[in-house]
């Protein structure tokens, strides 16, 4: 395909040679795995030859209240300004998030195409993004956490499958400003922050819906409502969504002291009326999820989402012990349709595909929480309010 797959043939067959800071040239052991191979690829690229996004807004200072918080996913940077990302800069917010397919670097144009070791596409992807007014005025204006999803992990669909995540991390990881970050210490791109004094603590997580994701089952009907791309894993399936090391750690981070946590997942968590991604294919991860904050007495969770191209709410009683709401805002850019006839029980009105962007707006002193989708020139145009006690918070 390109030098890299020359390089990976060479290094399985030869092994990698290392120039020592003596000069001296050493042979590191041969790479069993075309995954080590690739490692050792990939460690003669330099950062500085990575795309970034420049320093952003500073976060807010560990005690300072949120008050507000945008959500934003599907940004396709080829296309001309997004009336949805000037909007965005011109809100007033503590924070935004960007949860998934930031950019869509997996396909050439609107032609999905084989990634190749490299990234090229990729990589030319995110230097577009940077290079935008409307995202250089976001940057500037918020404050941002990101997720990646399928367009901006590398390769359509894909999970841990995808033989080239160890440069796609790196490539998330550098542009966002995350390398020297604990994010960058560990393989994945999941993390958290909380913000706010006792009393007001706002605990946001970002998941990793890629890097160690199985396999999905594929449809046995492509195209068929319900089921239009992927049928829900049997049973004892044993295929994972975050993988263990990433499991653990949320356990550990729901047991942080938070009043309210917002857990963003590049997929959807609730619905199950669909066959594209989401957590209702794989449904032993979907129930360990909901389990896990059981187990945990985690108070103060809602979800937030992305990725369908259209905006949802849902609430549903008795998946946790509280009542659970989820916020889905997609997309930025890239709207395929006018109405959704799209219905889940769990839906709170119906769904909004033009080009949108998501807000939670909390209130201290009401005890309240408002999510809202917004249109691009950001009016309300659905909302669902609830009340801290309705979510177990204090």
């Amino acid at each position: 395909m390109t030098r890299g797959l020359v390089s990976i043939a060479a290094l399985l067959s030869l092994g990698a040679c290392v120039t020592e800071g003596t000069g001296i040239s050493i042979f590191t052991p041969k790479p069993d795995t075309a995954e080590e191979a690739l490692e050792l690829y990939y460690d003669t690229i330099p950062d500085s030859s990575l795309p970034n996004a420049g320093e952003g807004a500073a976060f807010p200072a560990p005690d300072a209240v949120i008050n507000t918080i945008l959500i934003g996913s599907c940004l396709d940077e080829e296309k001309g300004p997004s009336a949805a990302m000037t909007s965005i800069a011109n809100e007033q917010a503590d924070l935004f998030l960007m949860v998934g397919d930031n950019v869509y670097g997996d396909r050439n144009g609107r032609a999905y195409v084989n990634n190749q070791t490299d990234l090229d596409e990729l990589r030319e992807s995110f230097a577009d993004l940077a290079a935008r007014e409307d995202f250089q005025s976001v940057r500037a204006a918020h404050p941002m956490m990101v997720a990646w999803d399928d367009h901006d992990y590398g390769a359509n669909d894909s999970g841990k499958e995808f033989p080239f995540r160890a440069l796609a991390e790196r490539v998330h990881e550098v542009f966002w400003g995350l390398d020297d970050e604990d994010v960058g210490q560990w393989p994945g791109t999941y993390y958290s922050r909380s913000f706010g004094p006792e009393g007001q603590r706002v605990q946001v997580i970002m998941l990793d819906t890629r890097f160690f994701r199985s396999q999905l089952t594929a449809t046995d009907e492509w195209g068929a409502q319900g089921k239009e791309r992927y049928l829900p894993a049997p049973a004892g399936s044993m295929q994972d969504m975050l993988g263990a090391a990433q499991w653990t750690w949320l356990e550990n981070q729901l047991q942080q002291p938070a009043d309210l946590r917002f857990i963003a997942s590049s997929i959807q968590v609730m619905p199950t009326v669909h066959g594209w991604e989401a957590w209702s294919v794989l449904p032993d991860e979907r129930q360990r999820l909901f389990d896990l904050i059981k187990k945990s007495e985690a108070t103060g969770v809602v979800f937030l989402s992305g990725d369908r191209h259209t905006a949802f709410i849902y609430e549903e009683d008795g998946v946790l012990p509280y009542t659970a709401h989820e916020l889905t805002s997609s997309s930025l850019n890239v709207s395929f349709l006018g109405e959704s006839e799209e219905f889940d029980d769990r839906q709170v009105g119906s769904g909004f595909p033009p080009e949108n962007y998501g807000a939670v707006e909390i209130d201290w002193d009401a005890k309240t929480i408002a999510l809202k989708v917004k249109d691009n020139t950001g009016q309300t145009v659905r909302q669902n309010d609830l009340s801290f006690a309705e979510i177990g918070a204090n």
